[in-house]
């Protein structure tokens, strides 16, 4: 009788790797083929709308680009509490925190010049983000709460408080009865990249990741981040100040889910409104594990997520598919590529048994 026995391996795979991520993720997209089929839709036409819709022109690129930008910013967040081993699950709550910041400062001073205005709205914004990212680490270091729970439970505040403002105080008076505040005055609103559709906040995440990667690769903190996320245990014996670790954790991955906020608010739309809220902060935390919570590969698995996004968009329209579709297919993909997971550190031996 033949049984398979797992083994670690001694060496990593090394570029073997890419293979393993490569194979999940034609095996996700042959699943998602396979529910095509089974839903009445042609399955190989289906994936040819997905991939043209996502990569077939510069429009869509650019548009795949755009998405990629909050997406980024928030899985770069949530990267930085998981290094520690803290779950932050709150993402979306704090990237509507920080739009919400960001807007009150622009209805308050819609006059100011864009130099003057865009730090204040930046700051807002990463005040309001982080505050509401510390508010659960407060809870876990002196109350014992499962930031898990608390995370997730602050999300729904956080769209409440959101849908208060823009269906009350903030109601633009000329909006025909339609949930939104007035549109932001040229000084609030983050400008484009020369004549593409692209806009600056593309270059706030290309700084952003590097500075993220240069103080996790380079600095004392960032080895000390490292360190406590490896063994909170071990950490603590070492004197690390891992509960101040903890709180600055969740301040950063709050401040920059608050800065997706900002730009999603300020340079795609240009004002506030509930359907800014389109769960970002939810599919950052896919991007994050994707990435193996790396600064720089969280860029590629952000435009891959992205270009998912767009292309589902696609399907719906050619093929009527249901929006969910494109949640399915993020699932997919995570769960196939956290498998091959195993196969990158394990390897499989058959062994012949009596």
């Amino acid at each position: 009788m033949l049984s398979i026995r797992a083994y670690k391996r001694q060496e990593p795979l090394q570029w073997r790797s890419c293979l393993v991520f490569l194979g999940a993720v034609l095996l996700s997209l042959a699943i998602s083929a396979l529910l095509l089929q089974v839903h009445g839709k042609p399955a190989l036409h289906g994936l040819r709308i997905l991939f043209a819709g996502a990569f077939g022109s510069l429009w869509a690129i650019e548009d795949c680009l755009i998405k990629a930008i909050p997406i980024f910013l928030c899985s770069l967040g949530v990267a930085i509490a998981f290094r520690l081993q803290v779950w932050n699950i709150g993402a979306e709550g704090q990237f509507a925190l920080g739009a919400i910041g960001a807007t009150g400062v622009a209805l308050a001073f819609p006059d100011l010049p864009g130099y003057g205005l865009l730090p204040l709205m930046a700051a807002a914004a990463f005040l309001l983000g982080g505050l509401w990212g510390l508010i659960p680490a407060l809870l876990k270091l002196r109350m014992q709460a499962n930031e898990i729970i608390v995370t997730l439970m602050m999300n729904y505040i956080a769209i409440l408080i959101l849908d208060y403002l823009v269906y009350g105080r903030w109601k633009d008076p000329q909006s025909f009865g339609f949930p939104m505040t007035p549109e932001f005055g040229p000084g609030a609103i983050v400008g484009k990249i020369g004549s593409t559709n692209l806009n600056w906040g593309l270059v706030v995440c290309l700084v952003t990741g590097v500075v993220v990667w240069v103080f996790f690769r380079f600095t004392r903190l960032g080895f000390e981040f490292r360190a406590a996320g490896e063994n909170i245990r071990a950490s603590r014996y070492a004197g690390l100040p891992y509960q101040r670790l903890v709180c600055l954790a969740m301040v950063l991955s709050g401040a920059l889910a608050g800065w997706a906020g900002l730009l999603e608010a300020s340079a795609t739309i240009n004002r506030l409104q509930p359907s800014i809220m389109v769960g970002y902060g939810y599919t950052a935390i896919v991007v994050a594990w994707l990435a193996r919570l790396n600064p720089l590969t969280i860029g590629l698995a952000s435009f891959l997520l992205a270009a998912l996004r767009v292309g589902v968009e696609n399907l719906q329209l050619d093929l009527q598919v249901p929006a969910a579709f494109g949640g399915i297919m993020e699932g997919l993909i995570l769960l196939t590529v956290l498998a091959g997971g195993f196969f990158m550190e394990y390897g499989l031996k058959l062994r012949r048994t009596a």
